[in-house]
């Protein structure tokens, strides 16, 4: 159809497709969901070829936020039987990482929920980056802690951070519905904080909140302008016990479409498929990597991720290879750029011609599916059921790796 070469001779060149171009993505219908992904994943394959990134997550601090963020399970009022526990010592979190490392990931993330760090904080995870760092060469270390005050970003790249996440989850027009405790533009401005200390900005969105079409496109405009290095697209996982508890708005085919069109929009960045990937997309995650060149490997952060050798088996039955420790992530155009990592002025995605708690990569909320096991004891779900009805069999609360004396899955 005229709109997907369209979007594909502008993704080629780096130019920003109209908001009509982007809210048309959405709007295709099931029966075109083929042919919206074989044209962004051209765009995908021009820009990162057939490699995919892993990341893996260290949750550094559990629970107890007191931020009142309606999709995270560690939110203030939160009654999801969450894992709760206080900062990982540095060689506890470098040994969680190292789980992760060996299984192939490149990037480790470090979270903590909260509002924001204390100075004390920064201390303990600089600690904890400098651990990793001398233990694992050559990894890349993000660091994801809420809102950031004047100088820590700086302190956290001089500890040897590569990167700092802080989503923007939706739109600025329907943020007060989802967070009152702080505002979209505390998000911005920590976004905009990691950018000047020279750390690659990591920021993106959830779906499936209750959001329109309209808002969809409107934070990942917002992201283009912001231009982070990377772009994780979370999709919601209502968590018993959080206000968004019983939003269950995703099939398979809206959550391709919304990655297709955060690739159209942001053409050359690390889209990254983030929580609830197991539970929304299901069968058809090898589709979603013809769209998405990244993804987390194993658990999130309160929630548990399928096997990682599900996770590998996947990526090469769909043909696709794991990126090396040795490559570059991002095209040289964005590489090489002032700054380090990432491409902040004039740049291609993001480029400037024309955010406590919420800290949470990987969504917070990211809760997917369990072990096989806990699949096997969990409610059948009958043939023919709609696309759309609830999965509670697929939401599993983490119980092993980082804060418990299990092994972590990677």
């Amino acid at each position: 159809m005229d709109l997907l070469n369209t979007l594909v001779d502008k993704g080629l060149r780096r130019e920003l497709p109209t908001r009509e171009e982007a809210l048309a993505v959405l709007a295709t219908s099931d029966d075109d969901v083929l042919d919206v992904v074989a044209a962004a994943g051209k765009v995908r394959r021009h820009w990162f070829g057939r490699r995919v990134k892993l990341n893996y997550l260290v949750n550094l601090k559990s629970g107890l936020c007191p931020e009142d963020c309606s999709y995270c399970s560690q939110r203030l009022g939160s009654t999801a039987g969450i894992l709760k526990y206080t900062w990982l010592k540095p060689d506890e979190a470098s040994k969680a990482a190292a789980a992760g490392l060996a299984g192939g990931a490149k990037r480790v993330c470090l979270v903590a929920s909260g509002r924001g760090p204390t100075d004390r904080d920064v201390d303990r995870v600089s600690d904890t980056i400098k651990a990793i760092k001398e233990q694992n060469e050559g990894v890349e270390v993000c660091a994801c802690l809420g809102l950031l005050s004047d100088g820590q970003a700086e302190r956290l790249r001089e500890a040897g951070a590569d990167a700092y996440n802080h989503n923007l989850n939706t739109s600025e027009g329907t943020y007060a519905d989802i967070t009152t405790t702080h505002t979209y533009a505390d998000r911005v401005d920590t976004v905009q904080k990691a950018h000047a200390a020279g750390l690659s900005a990591c920021s993106g969105l959830i779906a499936g909140m209750g959001e329109s079409d309209e808002d969809l496109v409107d934070v990942v405009f917002s992201l283009r302008e912001l231009d982070p290095d990377s772009v994780p697209v979370n999709f919601l996982i209502p968590f018993e016990g959080t206000p968004l508890g019983k939003e269950w708005n995703l099939t398979p085919q809206r959550c391709l479409r919304i990655l297709a069109m955060t690739r159209f929009v942001c053409p050359d960045v690390e889209v990254r498929i983030a929580g609830g990937r197991e539970v929304h997309l299901r069968s058809m995650q090898p589709l979603a990597l013809h769209l998405a060149n990244s993804i987390f490997l194993g658990d999130y952060l309160t929630s548990e991720g399928q096997a990682g050798k599900t996770d590998l088996d996947m990526i090469a039955d769909a043909g696709f290879e794991v990126e090396g420790a040795d490559e570059v992530t991002l095209p040289a155009h964005r590489a090489d750029a002032v700054g380090g990592c990432g491409s902040h002025a004039g740049a291609g995605c993001g480029s400037h011609e024309d955010a406590g708690c919420g800290s949470h990569e990987g969504a917070g909320c990211g809760s997917v599916c369990g072990s096989a096991g806990e699949a096997a004891e969990a409610p059948a779900v009958t043939a023919g059921a709609a696309a759309n009805e609830p999965r509670t069999d697929l939401v599993a609360v983490r119980r092993r790796g980082a804060g418990t004396d299990l092994a972590p899955n990677a």
